[in-house]
């Protein structure tokens, strides 16, 4: 898999669990943190974002389809997104 980094064209603002706030802003800083520091290691919209990240960085599918991926499973996980 490639690990080169492809940004976003918007920042992403996640609200943590624990109520501290971090920033996305591209492909790899998400898929990063979803095979790294995720709090749930499973469900649908997880695996989802696991996998469109992972297409993206391979040039499989477009960087905001994983953005939107990426959304939909920090949702899942009760962290708010904007």
């Amino acid at each position: 898999m490639s690990r080169r980094d492809i940004p976003w064209s918007h920042r992403l603002d996640v609200t943590l669990r624990a109520g501290m706030d971090r920033t996305f802003r591209s492909v790899y800083e998400a898929l990063d943190f979803l095979e790294n520091e995720w709090p749930l290691k499973s469900g649908e919209y997880y695996d989802r974002a696991v996998l469109a990240c992972r297409q993206a960085l391979n040039g499989l599918a477009p960087s905001e389809t994983a953005r939107e991926a990426f959304i939909a499973a920090c949702l899942e996980a009760g962290m708010p997104a904007r």
